[in-house]
């Protein structure tokens, strides 16, 4: 095939990177769950991963909700002041995963 140029290479896809408000450790953003502060100040948990709003990031561990609900992380990242109504559907949320890997 003499004449032919060789095909560019597709530089490999860039996958976002997000650090774990609990752990502070980073993975990709799939692999986290997303937290986001709401118009009306409120947080929520955002499946999607695409709400409008300022977003944190935590892993599916007990270990890191835990870290992120008690000493404030969460609240320093979402820039809020959680309630303790809040505070505790989030704790009950984070109840759900379990502290393996």
């Amino acid at each position: 095939m003499a004449g032919q140029r060789p095909r560019p290479v597709k530089p490999a896809k860039r996958i976002p990177q997000r650090t774990c408000v609990g752990c502070r450790t980073v993975n990709p953003k799939r692999q986290l769950v997303r937290l986001v502060r709401t118009a009306d100040g409120r947080a929520q948990i955002d499946p999607t991963g695409k709400a409008a709003g300022r977003g944190a990031y935590l892993h599916e561990r007990r270990a890191c909700w835990e870290h992120a609900l008690g000493h404030r992380e969460l609240d320093r990242a979402l820039r809020i002041n959680l309630n303790d109504a809040a505070r505790a559907a989030l704790r009950a949320h984070g109840e759900q995963y379990s502290d393996a890997d």
